[in-house]
């Protein structure tokens, strides 16, 4: 199985995203949860927030290209909210990247991406900090670059829902999502 970079949301890196990289390490893959904030994570979103204004967002892009630094080419990018912009961010810089997996956030370029590249996406629906419009406009263009877009929403659930240690968590969504990111990882 293939390398995985998986970045956290905008609360830090939290106990959910470990977890996450513990599932997919048991799935087969090598997973790697950098810390793009050095300090202990946020407990609010509102928290959170502060924190990346404190620290800047310059500084936390310029970490997560340190974290890819020597990790092979052909890593999977992805992250959680924040984490998948942050993912997106990076495919300029990582042209062989083997997929991009987007949970609760778009994230990318289409100018940075190459035809068929995998990329996988998944939403709330509604979903506060992603309107539909600007989603429908994403996906056109990474489509239209020559992405392989596969975007699954999930009707009536919180923006971070795959996380159980906030109010958004499904557990029901979150295992469908999870489910649906080992079959996507599955020969990367």
């Amino acid at each position: 199985m293939g390398h995985v970079v998986l970045f956290h949301s905008v609360y830090g890196l939290r106990p959910a995203v470990l977890a996450a990289a513990e599932r997919l390490r048991a799935a087969g893959h090598q997973v790697s949860t950098p810390d793009l904030y050095g300090v202990p994570a946020a407990e609010t979103v509102e928290e959170g927030f502060a924190l990346l204004e404190k620290i800047g967002q310059d500084v936390v892009l310029g970490r997560a290209a340190e974290a890819v630094a020597q990790l092979p080419p052909d890593t999977v990018l992805a992250g959680f909210s924040m984490g998948a912009g942050v993912a997106g961010a990076l495919l300029a810089e990582r042209p062989a990247t083997a997929g991009l997996l987007l949970l609760h956030g778009t994230g990318g370029s289409p100018a940075a991406v190459r035809p068929g590249l995998p990329v996988q996406l998944h939403l709330a629906e509604p979903d506060s900090y992603e309107p539909p419009e600007e989603v429908d406009e994403w996906r056109t263009a990474m489509t239209a670059a020559g992405a392989q877009l596969e975007v699954f929403r999930y009707p009536g659930v919180g923006h971070l829902f795959t996380d159980p240690d906030v109010p958004d968590h499904d557990a029901a969504a979150a295992e469908t999502t999870w489910t649906r990111v080992e079959s996507f990882l599955e020969g990367r």
